[in-house]
């Protein structure tokens, strides 16, 4: 009977000392503190030069017939299309692009980073020595501190520079002739749906001339 479990008596339990914990936001499992600073030059520069010389042909032809909800009809359509087209460029496409960068970024100096590792913080964290004939440690001041401490200062300088160039030129002739017919017959009955499209394109074309594109860049970049 000795050895089994038995509850305290209240005499026993104010005889014990204790500590009450402290709330959550007192306790402190991480400080973290980063400090950034971060300077950007950014410079882009850009020249683009086009030139373009086009003939475009497009001869539409088209006819359309349709019978619907219809008894005994005839539908039709007819469609006729002669095209001659001539189509010519006596004419020199020249694109010239020129460009001079001088660009200087930056003071100079380059960045430096430097990390703090994380200490445990000894100043409020340590607990006190233990108090009072129930020797129970202070555990309020155990959690009164942060566990870990890191801090990170970073300092960034970045300078960035893309110069672009470019010149296009171009000669071009497009032709493009559409002929269709369509013919339909929808709910009808004893219905006749006829559709004739007929086109003759004579297409000419021709160029005469170059197509000249010049790109010159020169950039000086100091960063």
């Amino acid at each position: 009977m000795d050895n089994e479990m038995r509850p305290l008596t209240d005499e026993e339990l104010m005889s014990e000392q204790a500590t009450a914990l402290p709330d959550k936001e007192v306790a402190s499992v991480l400080d973290l503190n980063a400090d950034l600073d971060l300077g950007i030059n950014a410079a882009a520069p850009i020249d683009l030069a086009v030139a373009a010389n086009a003939n475009v042909a497009a001869p539409i032809d088209a006819a359309a017939s349709a019978n619907i909800l219809s008894f005994g009809s005839d539908a039709q359509a007819l469609s006729h299309q002669d095209a001659a087209i001539d189509q010519g460029i006596v004419a020199d496409a020249n694109a010239n692009s020129a460009q001079d960068s001088v660009i200087g970024q930056g003071d100079g100096s380059t960045g430096t980073g430097t990390t703090d590792t994380g200490t445990a913080d000894a100043t409020t964290g340590t607990a006190p020595a233990p108090t009072g004939t129930g020797g129970v440690t202070d555990a309020a001041g155990a959690l009164n501190g942060n566990l870990l401490n890191v801090d990170v200062n970073l300092d960034a300088d970045a300078a960035i520079a893309a110069p672009i160039n470019g010149a296009v030129a171009a000669n071009a002739n497009v032709a493009a002739p559409i002929d269709a017919a369509v013919a339909a017959n929808i709910g009808s009955i004893d219905s006749q749906s006829y559709a004739i499209s007929d086109q003759s394109a004579a297409i000419s074309q021709h160029i005469d001339g170059a197509a000249n594109a010049t790109a010159g860049q020169q950039s000086n970049l100091q960063q």
